[in-house]
């Protein structure tokens, strides 16, 4: 067997323990790969806080139209109007006429209707409460209620329907009519907003009523006040 010498030994043991050489091309592509990977972090990250804020936006969405639902659907749908006579019932028409019928309750909330007169009583026609000024003189409607039968008769404008002049009122004022009978002669005036379900008699004993020269009661028939309710 050929011995090594010492000098060759020497040289061999120099090669083993020299550090191992990382090329160019491999320090490229592991700093491309750690790169790809911050990147992907990074997208990924700004999908997820990009859809968690969309969610927590159309949620906050979703809660604001659910309580105006809810706040619409909690409007009161009738009033019981409390008078000197006895208790009348109306259910409010909310959908065909809602600005008339906010206007209402919000002056229903600040009790302007507590003791409001009923100062016009018209027999087979109306009974009026409110602003005295209002859709032309009682004289007026008698003589127009002789040629009634030969109009055409609005749905809206039945009796017992509860409504207001679409004459101009100052935001203080508002005027409040209960038909006692058909009045299509009144249907370009009135703004039904509701209807009687409950105490037409009340209506029609205040209709009996003895009144003056002028269709005024000559005893004070008033409203004591007004109950809002959900349910009638």
């Amino acid at each position: 067997m050929a011995r090594i010498k010492p000098q060759a030994l020497l040289i061999q043991s120099k090669k083993k323990k020299g550090p191992t050489r990382i090329s160019i091309s491999t320090i490229v592509t592991c700093n491309l790969i750690v790169v790809l990977i911050v990147l992907s972090l990074v997208a990924t990250y700004r999908h997820w806080s990009l859809r968690s804020r969309t969610e927590l936006e159309d949620g906050s969405q979703n809660i604001e139209d659910a309580e105006a639902r809810e706040l619409k659907f909690e409007l009161p749908s009738y009033a019981v109007l409390n008078t000197s006579k006895g208790l009348i019932t109306v259910e409010l028409h909310k959908e065909s006429s809602p600005e008339i019928v906010d206007r209402f309750l919000d002056l229903c909330n600040k009790g302007y209707f507590k003791g409001m007169l009923f100062h016009r009583v018209v027999k087979n026609f109306v009974i009026e409460g409110g602003e005295p000024q209002g859709v032309g003189t009682a004289e007026d409607w008698t003589s127009r209620g002789k040629t009634q039968s030969q109009l055409a008769t609005s749905p809206k404008h039945e009796a017992f329907m509860l409504g207001t002049s679409k004459m101009k009122q100052d935001n203080s004022g508002f005027q409040l009519f209960v038909t006692t009978a058909p009045i299509p002669d009144l249907n370009d005036k009135l703004i039904v907003f509701g209807r009687v379900i409950k105490g037409e008699d009340i209506v029609q004993e205040i209709e009996e009523v003895d009144t003056d020269e002028h269709f005024r009661p000559k005893s004070p028939i008033g409203i004591i006040n007004i109950i809002l309710k959900r349910e009638p």
